[in-house]
């Protein structure tokens, strides 16, 4: 027990004599680690700076020769440049090209107009006996149109064309009928008239007895159809016949009524009053100059 008393009362001290002795181990290993972590600091940065100097000089090479290249693009440039101005001069040319056949087509056109005008005043040419308007004689020379006159035609009137009237032969009413459906046969003989005549006759005669053979029998089909009516017996409705008198709703007045409701025996009236609009009609416009 005393010893461990005594150890006890010695601990402070071998406590200190322990950090005093071992305080150089602990600070060299702390130093050990202090330069580790600088030597790796240092490292990294280093490697960092060279890969950002190696980065940097690939990047501008792979940029110059691959992405950005100087040379190839300006050769682009330059032959974008070269087409521009040969599509230009081409989209010129042809502006130009449509700009003459546009004044060509005029040209023609009022040449046209100008023929067509000298072919419709043919009639004011100058002849031996008459000077026309065109060829006055206190001028040195002749007016254009005088030529133009000369060298035209008179114009003439076209001939309506002469539109065939609607035939009623037999032969044109069906299609079958026509030269193109049939082979071509020869040329029957002449029918006499007489003979035709005398077929039509017969041919009305027969008509005739017929119809005053079977007309009664005409007369007999229809007679339900015209004399019915005739012999109807008239059945009055309820709505008329019953002895309580139908509603005058829809016949006398349109409006349900209710006396009980009616404030007043007198109806109302229903007047508007003028409007201003139509008051002032005819004293706003002028007459002859003067206000009415």
């Amino acid at each position: 027990m005393a010893t461990l008393a005594r150890l006890q009362a010695r601990r402070l001290t071998l406590g200190n004599q322990y950090y005093f002795r071992n305080r150089s181990y602990l600070g060299r290993t702390h130093y050990q680690l202090i330069v580790k972590v600088a030597y790796y600091t240092m490292k990294m940065n280093l490697y960092n700076a060279m890969a950002v100097r190696i980065q940097r000089r690939w990047r501008g090479y792979k940029v110059r020769k691959y992405l950005f290249n100087y040379f190839y693009f300006k050769e682009y440039l330059r032959a974008v440049s070269e087409t521009n101005d040969a599509i230009r001069e081409a989209l010129e040319e042809f502006a130009e090209m449509k700009d003459r056949e546009e004044k060509k087509a005029n040209l023609e056109r009022e040449e046209k107009k100008r023929d067509y005008q000298a072919r419709k005043m043919h009639y004011l040419l100058s002849t031996k006996q008459i000077p026309g308007i065109y060829n006055s004689p206190f001028r040195k020379e002749p007016d254009p149109w005088e030529l133009r006159l000369q060298k035209a035609k008179p114009l003439t009137h076209r001939r309506p064309r002469v539109t065939q009237e609607y035939s009623t032969d037999l032969t044109n009413w069906l299609a079958c009928t026509s030269a193109r459906s049939f082979p071509q046969s020869e040329i029957l003989p002449p029918i006499h008239r007489k003979q035709c005549q005398v077929l039509i006759s017969h041919i009305r005669i027969l008509s005739l007895i017929l119809f005053l053979l079977f007309f009664p029998i005409f007369i007999l089909w229809f007679l339900p159809f015209s004399s019915y009516h005739k012999n109807k017996k008239y059945i009055p409705s309820i709505h008329t016949s019953s002895k309580y008198s139908p509603d005058s709703y829809g016949k006398q007045h349109f409006r349900a009524e209710n006396p009980r409701k009616w404030i007043c025996d007198k109806d109302f009236q229903t007047v508007l009053p003028s409007f201003d609009l139509f008051s002032k009609y005819g004293k706003l416009y002028s007459k002859a100059g003067q206000i009415v």
